[in-house]
């Protein structure tokens, strides 16, 4: 077995593991910190809506040996205020959006083009595209995201409980957020394609937190009627019990869209994939950031404030440190490597596991044929 098939089954049964919920507060203040600076850049610079969302007129020309700077700088003074997007496509010819046209604006826009273009006015197709068209597309795109929403809220707790609903939401507004802010940071246009990776992502990130929650489920059933664990170090458990599967599914899912983005974006300059393969790419990563860091570490705080797991909390507490004063073997070293035992106002101590002693190990005879 591989090394990283070796560290992920001791992990699942509990033999080593991270203190992922003991550390919560840390993950929190990232996550306040990239989210902040994403709302920053999207009310500074705004998002770089394409022209499905604004309005306006695409132009393609045939094949031809300028490139997109030069036609940028040409369509730019052609087309005044308006702005304009210039992409490559792959048999030579461009593609030039100018937001803002209307029908009578586009004609002399062609014309122009194609002048400075150097080819034929009846080559350059013409597409327009009206702004009420535009704000359609977007209001569908709320309604869907919305409905995306409640359908998930409902789903999980029905299926778990209000406390994983909410987390997961949170979660997933996380993702969101983060993803819509690097799209205002880096200038990326958003388009359809962007909308339908946004969606594509929230099921992912949502597919990654339910197997989490659904871990936790199980290991916490009847939770109450033990005095060995916690809420927070079952939470603790079930997080490094799939984090070998969080891993490698987030891996093998962003290889893919890196080659779309940095390959096929970025070498072949292939930049109708950037809208959707950018959203993808971060979205995914995020997602994975979420269902480690934030959605069970908050699930954990918010059971943690229940009558019962604060018992049981005080229980464990008070259980541990009776065996300590009878000079017993801690119970804590049956805890997986970096778990911690709360107190009842949440705070944390975290101990080394300690593999115990075989029976017999260093008395009597050693196994095997007697002499």
């Amino acid at each position: 077995m591989s090394k990283l098939g070796n560290v992920g089954a001791r992990l699942y049964r509990g033999e080593v593991g991270y203190d992922f919920v003991g550390k919560r507060k840390i993950w929190y203040g990232i996550s306040i910190l990239i989210t902040i600076t994403a709302i920053v850049g999207l009310a500074v610079r705004g998002l770089n809506m394409g022209i499905e969302f604004s309005g306006g007129a695409v132009f393609t020309t045939p094949k031809t040996s300028v490139s997109s700077t030069e036609a940028q700088h040409k369509a730019e003074s052609v087309a005044g205020e308006h702005q304009v997007v210039v992409q490559k496509l792959g048999d030579g010819a461009l593609r030039i959006q100018i937001s803002g046209l209307d029908t009578k604006q586009s004609l002399p826009v062609q014309e122009a083009l194609a002048k400075d273009l150097n080819v034929p006015v009846k080559d350059v197709n013409t597409q327009l595209v009206g702004p009420s068209w535009g704000e359609e597309i977007a209001n569908k795109a709320w309604l869907g995201l919305g409905i995306f929403m409640v359908l998930v809220v409902l789903y999980l707790a029905i299926a778990f409980e209000w406390r994983m609903a909410l987390a997961a939401l949170v979660a997933l507004i996380h993702d969101l957020t983060i993803t819509v802010g690097i799209y205002a940071l880096v200038g990326f246009e958003v388009t359809p394609g962007t909308v339908i990776g946004l969606l594509t992502i929230l099921g992912y990130s949502l597919y990654d937190t339910v197997v989490v929650f659904d871990s936790l489920k199980e290991a916490s059933k009847d939770i109450t009627k033990q005095t060995r664990f916690t809420y927070s170090e079952i939470a603790n458990r079930s997080i490094n019990g799939t984090l070998v599967r969080s891993i490698n599914t987030t891996v093998v899912a962003l290889l893919p869209v890196a080659g779309l983005l940095f390959v096929g974006g970025g070498v072949l300059g292939a930049g109708m994939l950037n809208d959707i393969s950018l959203a993808l790419f971060v979205g995914l990563a995020a997602g994975a950031y979420s269902s480690i860091f934030i959605a069970t570490p908050l699930v954990a705080d918010l059971k943690g404030r229940e009558p019962q797991m604060q018992a049981l909390a005080k229980r464990v507490k008070a259980k541990r440190a009776a065996a300590a004063a009878k000079g017993a073997e801690d119970p804590q070293d049956e805890l997986p490597g970096g778990e911690e035992a709360e107190d009842g106002d949440g705070t944390a101590v975290v101990g080394p596991r300690h593999q115990p002693a075989s029976r017999g190990r260093g008395r009597g005879r050693p196994s095997g044929k007697r002499r």
